[in-house]
């Protein structure tokens, strides 16, 4: 994904095109699409594979490298819109819930959630 440093209106919207690229992966042949062999996989596969994802980012977040954790921070989000592909959640079902959440106190939000559970 081109665009540099100079991240503006063109790219807020990364995350949905992305997403939209990895829904059209779906009936692609697993053999010639990576993210197709992911979806092909199912939902345990996905996240089994955002989770080494992760790591990789929180390992690069210790290490202090910026651009080692921009790249692995971007293969952590790809990694999660493949599994929302998986997993049959649309990416604006979550933007509704980060919108939901806007302006509440993390705290505030946290302690909500242990109430409900």
């Amino acid at each position: 994904m081109a665009g540099g440093s100079n991240a503006g209106a063109s790219d807020s919207h990364v995350l949905d095109r992305l997403a939209a690229t990895v829904a059209a992966r779906r009936g692609a042949d697993p053999s010639t699409s990576y993210t197709a062999k992911l979806l092909a996989a199912g939902p345990a596969k996905a996240a089994q594979k955002l989770g080494e994802e992760a790591v990789e980012t929180v390992i690069e977040a210790v290490r202090g490298d910026p651009a080692k954790l921009a790249a692995e921070s971007a293969d952590l989000l790809y990694h999660l819109t493949v599994l929302w592909a998986a997993a049959g959640v649309e990416p604006a079902t979550v933007w509704a819930e980060l919108e939901r959440r806007e302006g509440t106190s993390g705290l505030a939000e946290k302690a909500a959630r242990k109430t409900q559970g």
